[in-house]
């Protein structure tokens, strides 16, 4: 069983800085315990930091270096071998204190241990409240999918387009129900993986055709994709709903419709998704619009932490949504 979805990504900027933040507060939490006034706390906090520094840092390159054996096993192992590792990163530097006699007053190596497996026990116990916090958001965005976004009026009008096709033009009704069938198939799956750039596009690709069917000559789409990377790994349904959402609020109100625009692009180490829709204050949708972002936002944060974000802004009349997530590939065989 693997434990990706409750061990927080050890190579994560978001998560390491979160430990360093736990951590460092729990030792100025014990410092400020063991002290009676503020000399005591700066005596106690300087002592106890000259130990701990040295374990905390080279625990997280120890954790860094295991992360990806650390993915392969369950979460009860895994937690086992993080505190295996940390236990060794504290025997060693007390070790090295004793060997150079750095200090005369060493703390035992026993008391060094327990501190290192209650600060650890205290951060793996924050990664998981916070697994439950946002783990809800990826089964909701199912659920949206399945009740919000694949709206009734879609579903039918879709289906009255195919019908209309069938007598005239049979493979072009053909290929409707196939590309129905296959963007059903994907929404009632259970997403939590990543999944390659490639296969989101060819889910929105689909879906537009759909909507192409009913909306005609309204519904015009720019693709801004060239030199994109096919495997690029991305949250499943990340593109689909914004797409979605752009016919929904941005097409649908006008009566000569409009362009919807989808921009990807990598820049250093970030993949950057951008679209474009028009935007009129007219429409009436915009809460749900509202709701689909915090959603998409829970799921970035569940996956990429603080090395992701979503940002929206309203520029005359175009509406726009900028993704920006690190660029993860996927691993090929051989």
């Amino acid at each position: 069983m693997k434990n990706t979805s409750r061990l927080p990504n050890l190579r994560n900027l978001g998560v390491v800085l979160r430990i360093l933040i736990i951590a460092n507060s729990a030792l100025m939490l014990g410092a400020f315990i063991l002290s009676d006034s503020i000399n005591t706390f700066s005596y106690q906090i300087t002592s106890i930091s000259t130990f701990a520094q040295p374990i905390l840092l080279i625990s997280l390159f120890l954790l860094y270096s295991c992360a990806s054996f650390l993915k392969k096993v369950s979460y009860r192992q895994a937690i086992i071998v993080i505190f295996m590792l940390v236990t060794l990163s504290a025997s060693g530097i007390h070790g090295f204190f004793a060997q150079f006699w750095i200090f005369s007053d060493i703390p035992s190596l026993a008391r060094i241990v327990i501190y290192t497996w209650i600060i650890s026990a205290i951060t793996l116990y924050y990664f998981n409240l916070h697994h439950r916090v946002y783990s809800p958001a990826v089964t909701e965005a199912r659920l949206q999918a399945l009740q919000a976004r694949i709206r009734p009026h879609f579903l039918f009008n879709s289906l009255n387009a195919v019908l209309s096709l069938i007598r005239d033009q049979p493979k072009q009704a053909e290929t409707a129900l196939e590309d129905m069938a296959d963007l059903f198939r994907v929404l009632m799956a259970e997403n939590r993986e990543l999944v390659p750039i490639a296969q989101e596009i060819g889910l929105c690709r689909q879906y537009l055709a759909l909507e192409k069917l009913r909306l005609d000559e309204r519904l015009n789409v720019e693709w801004l994709i060239n030199d994109v990377p096919p495997d690029i790994l991305i949250p499943p349904l990340l593109l689909q709903p914004l797409v979605e959402n752009a016919v929904y609020h941005g097409i649908e109100p006008l009566a000569g419709g409009g362009t919807i625009t989808v921009q990807i692009y990598t820049k250093k180490n970030e993949v950057h998704l951008v679209l474009k829709n028009p935007y009129t204050a007219q429409s009436k949708h915009h809460t749900g619009n509202n709701m689909a972002l915090k959603n998409i936002k829970e799921r970035l944060t569940l996956h990429f932490d603080l090395e992701a974000s979503l940002k929206s802004k309203q520029v005359n009349d175009t509406y726009e949504v900028h993704i920006t997530l690190p660029n993860q590939q996927q691993k090929t065989n051989g």
